[in-house]
């Protein structure tokens, strides 16, 4: 009986402690702008330039995005905790394809982790991933040689990734309709402010935006697998071009405007709505 309030207490105490932990801020995720991100100046300019210049290139040949966070401390999260954040706000990997993968160090921490998205799970797998980890990243890292063992690990993730049988870079099982609009909205702008013009000042308002609406409608059905679809985009064409030249009075004019087809991004890196689901391997040195 002594020992009930004892326990109590204890258990009082655990709950305090417990709570304190909980209200410790988490780290902040970095914004991604690069395929490598030191904020701990470990790495020299000239180092992390060539890293992010090869990993740039095997992008380019693979398709797959690889990227590199060095962080002081992921503290009071597991290096696991932490590195899921950040793979969930960058979603490096390409939609649909997943094939995205970060390494991530916690240096005042001493703790790694390979972070790897779902469509690369079969070819950089925990064991694989492990391996990368403890027997070529580790052993340099305990040396001090942090970029070699940052670059031997990133030569290690793409021979495996390279194995992998991926999408051509350019594509994804989800960015085929992207595709194709992009394809569509520059002819149908064509198409309605235009030939549309031209087509009504022959024929009429009317008459030409008719006209206009079919053609945008049979391009649109070779272009996307649904006719409803590439019905209603031709009835919205029509509608367009009929509302045009009500507006412009029938008349087609070359000037008075331009149309850019640019992104208007920034161009910087950025990553393509990868998913992750845990998979991967930590360690420290």
């Amino acid at each position: 009986m002594p020992r009930a309030p004892f326990a109590v207490f204890a258990a009082f105490l655990l709950l305090c402690f417990a709570g304190l932990a909980g209200a410790q801020e988490l780290q902040p995720v970095p914004e991604l702008s690069a395929r490598v991100t030191d904020l701990t100046a470990t790495l020299a300019v000239d180092r992390r330039e060539r890293m992010e210049a090869k990993l740039a290139a095997f992008e380019r040949e693979k398709g797959a995005q690889i990227v590199v966070l060095l962080v002081p401390s992921v503290k009071p999260e597991t290096v696991e905790q932490y590195a899921l954040r950040v793979v969930e706000a960058w979603k490096v990997g390409r939609k649909g394809v997943d094939d995205g993968a970060l390494l991530l160090v916690a240096k005042q921490d001493r703790k790694l982790r390979i972070e790897v998205g779902y469509g690369l799970e079969g070819a950089l797998n925990d064991a694989t991933a492990k391996r990368i980890v403890s027997e070529t990243i580790g052993p340099r890292f305990k040396e001090g040689d942090f970029a070699g063992g940052i670059d031997a690990g990133l030569e290690a993730m793409m021979k495996a990734v390279g194995g992998e049988a991926l999408p051509a870079p350019g594509s994804s099982p989800s960015a085929d309709g992207g595709s194709e609009l992009d394809t569509l909205i520059p002819v149908a702008l064509i198409a309605v402010f235009v030939v549309g013009g031209i087509l009504r000042s022959i024929f009429g308002r009317f008459i030409g935006a008719g006209i206009v609406g079919a053609a945008v409608g049979f391009i649109a059905s070779l272009l996307v697998s649904s006719l409803l679809l590439a019905g209603v985009i031709g009835v919205i064409a029509f509608f367009f071009s009929l509302l045009a030249g009500a507006a412009g009075g029938g008349g087609w004019s070359s000037g008075g405007g331009s149309w850019s087809a640019g992104s208007g991004g920034s161009g910087g890196f950025s990553g393509g709505g990868g998913s992750f689901g845990g998979g991967g391997a930590s360690g420290d040195w």
